[in-house]
């Protein structure tokens, strides 16, 4: 018997999570983590989602590993399509398992375009009930938007110029420039306690949950559990 079958009569949901993973070399300690918990994104949500009596119908993560586009602009984004899983395991843990830390240059990195693109991702529109859930997983500050690497081919069209621009597309209740559902989005920190995590995206931007992480310290168990319980929760 199917999740669905079993579930037969339930509000069908389609949750869409991008996770933004840091690939530069300050990860290096932690990057194994980081990896295994993505691998296990959909087992673990499956079986919370479960003992709440709810299914997951359609399940898509996407992946964005940053870097710095002021020290390579070449390798300073790699990314996913929505990869809907279980069918699209292998191309999920495939991508996952190739990303290395390296790199970075200086301290902050390019966190901020890696949550532009996964603000700007094509979510899904369909189905009951949605969820759309963005997590960021970074050890370091990020670069004000518009002063790095802009002028590099790779530059990500679609990324703003400034941090209020970015807050626009993000949205608020009632916002009529936003690019995503305001019922169904989500932020997930796992980000040091320093701009612009802390303050203002956690302290300003709404449906956002900070967890304060340390350079070299690694995603603990406990944490994973309580992102996991946080979008099921939401559900």
């Amino acid at each position: 018997m199917t999740n669905i079958e079993q579930y037969q009569g339930n509000l069908q949901y389609a949750v869409d999570i991008v996770l933004c993973i840091d690939a530069t070399g300050s990860m290096f300690p932690v990057i194994g983590t980081v990896k295994n918990s993505a691998l296990q994104f959909h087992d673990r949500l499956n079986d919370v989602m479960a003992k709440k009596g709810k299914a997951i119908s359609q399940l898509r993560l996407k992946v964005i590993a940053f870097r710095d586009f002021g020290d390579d602009a070449s390798d300073a984004i790699q990314q996913t399509d929505f990869l809907q899983l279980p069918s699209q395991g292998r191309d999920f843990e495939d991508f996952v398992r190739s990303i290395d830390a390296s790199g970075g240059g200086d301290i902050p990195e390019s966190g901020l375009e890696a949550l532009a693109l996964a603000i700007n991702s094509p979510w899904e529109t369909g189905l009951d009930r949605r969820r759309h859930v963005i997590v960021m997983f970074t050890d370091a500050p990020a670069h004000p938007l518009g002063t790095v690497g802009v002028d590099a081919p790779t530059y990500p069209a679609v990324v703003p110029r400034s941090l209020d621009d970015l807050f626009e597309q993000w949205g608020y209740a009632r916002s009529q420039t936003a690019v995503m559902e305001q019922s169904a989005k989500r932020l997930v920190l796992f980000a040091p306690d320093l701009a612009p995590w802390s303050d203002p995206i956690a302290e300003e931007w709404d449906l956002t949950l900070h967890f304060a992480s340390k350079a070299g310290e690694g995603l603990e168990e406990f944490e994973m559990d309580e992102i996991i319980e946080t979008i099921a929760n939401s559900l």
